[in-house]
């Protein structure tokens, strides 16, 4: 995935989010189970005090003289971490009574540490025990006795809260191990859903390149309910294309025919005045004609140019051409060397590629002495297969041309020498239906001592 794709967009949305609502549910989750866990330890001391309670209301004299035993051996047992005591509130004199498992020691109490009564007259809270431990304390104030004789206790029991900081532990390392897996497998899972969510966008693009190779003429295939407008709007745009071109050229063609008779009739009727007046209408009427050519000549181009899925094979015109011109020229005994790469293709009409390599062509056989080279190839401009160029270079053993008279060569109808035959439109159209293909074409000095034409082509 690359960072500005549509995949890795949805890829790390997905993982981020699950790496922020993850650790928030584990939070959450602990908390609770934190709360149950405490409910449920303070519902065993609780008993324990309750119980506790009981055994030690044995008179209503409103003193308690004797320790009573709940039948647990952990209050019996030495710093045992579970610890019960009675503490006088009203009679500081009177004796406290604790566990034996307290020995001489004591625990801080809820109450005194400002821990508010609940709905069941009770109070909870962590205290620190005679060894530093951490204790669940749970603390009720009893009254023993009538009127006078009234006095105030407070009952608390203490249990090891390492019990519970035990349960919550493996419950978090359990929780942990759980929400780890949970996201490994979503962070897959959305990576799987992204690829196949975004599959029909490959078969759009591969469809696209047919199109533009010339392999298939619309958007085929079968594409989600999401995308088939998609695919309605790319084949009409592509109809509408084809459609415009068609009637472009429909137009052109009337408009050559519209022109030209008028043209020709005006000239035939001039010819036949000798007179200075009619010598001017003739010189007219050819420049006219000359340019109502240049310009339909154009407007054919952009025609061709604008057409999808154009795509010729290079190789076949090449050879076509090189045979053409060594009979042409075959009394000049001129040698033509190609070098043309295996699958070549031109991003473009065959007339188009016809008409430049064949003026190129003529033009270095007209002036060569005896050899002519072709070299075609493709060059990768980026590192998209889709932005290849194709390299035509064509060169001769001639006279060559000098920096000013190579600016002068492409320009429309100049010719730098009369004795040759043609028109001067030959580089010049090279050159217009080049820039119409948003190529390049430039003259330069040969290696071979004449003339070096280059021109380069969008190629698939």
């Amino acid at each position: 995935m690359r960072l500005n794709s549509l995949a890795f967009r949805l890829f790390a949305t997905a993982a981020v989010w699950s790496l922020l609502v993850l650790p928030v549910t584990a939070i959450i989750l602990t908390s609770v189970y934190r709360g149950g866990v405490e409910r449920g330890f303070d519902a065993r001391l609780n008993l324990y005090l309750t119980s506790l309670v009981t055994q030690s209301l044995t008179n209503n004299t409103g003193s308690i003289t004797t320790a009573p035993s709940l039948g647990e051996p952990l209050f019996d047992l030495p710093l045992s971490s579970w610890y019960w005591q009675i503490t006088p509130l009203t009679v500081k004199t009177d004796p406290r009574l604790h566990s034996e498992s307290l020995i001489d020691a004591s625990f801080p109490l809820p109450s005194e540490q400002g821990a508010e009564v609940d709905a069941n007259q009770l109070r909870m809270g962590y205290v620190d025990g005679p060894e530093g431990q951490e204790l669940r304390v749970v603390e009720r104030e009893i009254t023993i006795g009538d009127g006078a004789n009234a006095r105030n206790y407070s009952y608390a029991v203490a249990g090891d809260a390492f019990e519970i900081e035990g349960e919550i532990s493996s419950f978090r390392w359990m929780l942990s191990i759980a929400l780890t897996m949970l996201g490994v497998g979503l962070v897959v899972a959305t990576f799987f859903q992204v690829k196949f969510g975004l599959r029909p966008l490959r078969a759009i693009e591969r469809g696209l390149t047919s199109i533009r190779s010339g392999k298939a003429e619309n958007l085929q295939g079968e594409f989600p309910v999401e995308i088939e407008p998609l695919q309605k709007e790319l084949n009409a745009l592509i109809r509408s294309n084809q459609n415009i071109v068609e009637r472009a050229r429909t137009h052109v063609g009337n408009l050559a025919h519209a022109l030209k008779t008028p043209l020709s009739v005006i000239s035939n009727e001039a010819r036949d005045l000798e007179s200075e007046f009619s010598s001017k209408v003739l010189e007219q009427a050819e420049t006219m004609r000359d340019q109502i050519s240049h310009h339909l000549d154009r407007a054919r181009m952009v025609a061709r140019v604008g057409v999808i899925s154009s795509v010729t094979e290079v190789d076949p015109v090449v050879r076509s051409l090189s045979r053409a011109l060594r009979r042409i020229y075959e009394e000049k005994g001129i040698e033509i060397e190609i070098q043309c790469s295996e699958n070549v293709k031109f991003q473009g009409e065959k007339h188009d590629l016809e008409e430049m390599l064949g003026n190129l062509l003529d033009n270095a056989c007209k002036w060569a002495k005896s050899k002519v080279r072709l070299n075609v190839l493709v060059n990768s401009r980026t590192a998209s297969a889709d932005d290849n160029l194709l390299s035509i270079t064509v060169e001769d053993d001639g006279p060559g041309l000098d920096a000013k008279e190579r600016e002068l060569a492409v320009k429309r109808g100049r010719r730098l020498d009369e004795t040759k035959p043609g028109s001067g439109l030959g580089l010049s159209i090279v050159a217009d239906l080049s820039h119409l293909y948003n190529g390049r074409f430039q003259l330069n000095k040969s290696s071979m001592g004449g003339l070096r034409a280059e021109l380069l082509l969008p190629a698939t």
